[in-house]
């Protein structure tokens, strides 16, 4: 019989764990002293001393004076002092969004804050998965700042479809793909031995979302990204809800009474807006921005599509609101760039369709709607280099920084 305990303890699985600990404890809380970091790992001075004389030596860690500004580190009295805090270029993290019309792509450091990103306009549904992939994996790389190539920890792919845990894509109709390797196509795609996730892009966009901000971290958030089909992700707590088979929050398929039975993304997604816009305008080659500018115009045909968008929309909250009761709904994907122009109507409607001793949930929008599935991605990696998850643990990656022995 294989004992577990005994595997996990080992002097080397000991020390990982302590130094990912490390990590995380500085990643979450910004600057610490070294005493402030031995409370965080509950371990004496001296033995946190030797993982932080591992993590510098491995340029992952560095020291700071305390008078250096740092907004997320709390306000100390007395004579500045020496801190510890992550070395943001340590390390970078790639994340890949696969849409009908675009690949975004980002690159996050080690303190995950965006070095680079771009959207490239690109027709998914025209070429097929492997070379969609194939395109993907390599502006992610283009991403990547010069001389710290050797520092990629990784990339995560996001697309709008089902999939297993494992990156096996079931079916994403949108793009017209049905049993897919994802995780294989991606791998084939990279230098080899880089390691590799696949996640569904509106949970992608959740956990991106509640990775550096407030929101997710307590109670009931839904994630909605519109694109031309409808995601979601539920996050409860500050973890992401996936459900028994991984399809939790997928509102894009709740039917619509009113549209004879199509499913929401069919009524509120980028195509339906964009085919009735140009149907309207007469405009062949009206955009979406096109579009959001006629509704900011008040042109009477862009604003009656904008209403019914938000009749749509409103019936979908209610009805979801029904089984998780979120508190918050953050909306992301370029479709986002409507709602506040229509956000009065939507809580109209919302009020309309439910009984008033139900509450009506913040709605909010993401700061970078077209960023959020790609740069979720590049946290998922980022949140398993910080654990012992990892392809590549800590302990590995200090010993990597600082070079051959």
């Amino acid at each position: 019989m294989i004992d577990l305990a005994a595997i996990t303890s080992t002097p080397r699985r000991i020390r990982q764990a302590n130094a990912a600990a490390a990590l995380k404890a500085l990643f979450t809380h910004g600057r610490l002293s070294r005493a402030e970091l031995a409370r965080h790992l509950g371990l004496n001075r001296s033995s946190s001393g030797h993982i932080v004389a591992d993590l510098t030596e491995g340029a992952l860690v560095r020291e700071v004076s305390e008078d250096k500004p740092d907004r997320t580190a709390p306000v100390r009295a007395g004579r500045p002092g020496i801190l510890l805090e992550l070395v943001p270029e340590a390390a970078v993290f790639l994340g890949a969004e696969i849409g009908v019309e675009h690949i975004t792509t980002v690159c996050i450091d080690l303190n995950a804050d965006i070095r680079t990103s771009r959207v490239v306009p690109f027709d998914g549904r025209s070429v097929s998965a492997p070379e969609v992939v194939r395109r993907a994996a390599q502006l992610a790389l283009e991403e990547i700042p010069p001389g710290m190539a050797e520092r990629c920890e990784g990339f995560g792919l996001a697309v709008p479809g089902q999939m297993d845990v494992h990156g096996h894509l079931r079916i994403a109709p949108i793009l017209g793909w049905r049993d897919v390797d994802l995780q294989s196509l991606a791998r084939a795609a990279l230098p080899a031995g880089m390691p590799v996730l696949v996640e569904n892009d509106a949970n992608a966009f959740a956990i991106g979302e509640g990775y550096k901000r407030g929101y997710g971290r307590s109670g009931v958030t839904l994630f909605l990204v519109i694109e031309s089909g409808v995601g979601g992700g539920i996050v409860i707590d500050g973890k992401l809800f996936q459900g028994a088979h991984g399809l939790a929050g997928e509102i894009g398929h709740i039917q619509i009474p009113e549209g004879s039975g199509q499913e929401l993304e069919e009524l509120i997604g980028l195509e339906r807006l964009l085919t009735r816009h140009r149907t309207a305008s007469g405009r062949a080659d009206a955009t979406l921005g096109g579009f959001l500018a006629d509704v900011r115009d008040r042109a009477p045909q862009a604003v009656a599509i904008a209403e019914e968008w938000a009749r749509h929309l409103a019936f979908a909250i209610v009805q979801t609101g029904r089984f998780i009761d979120p508190d918050r709904i953050v909306l992301g994907g370029s479709v986002a760039a409507l709602y506040p122009m229509v956000a009065a109507r939507v809580a109209i409607y919302i009020r309309a369709g439910q009984a008033p001793t139900f509450p009506v949930p913040e709605i909010l929008v993401h700061e970078a709607p077209e960023m959020g599935a790609a740069f979720g991605a590049a946290c998922k990696l980022h949140q398993r280099y910080l654990s012992l998850e990892s392809e590549h643990s800590a302990d590995d990656a200090a010993a990597k920084a600082a070079g051959p022995a």
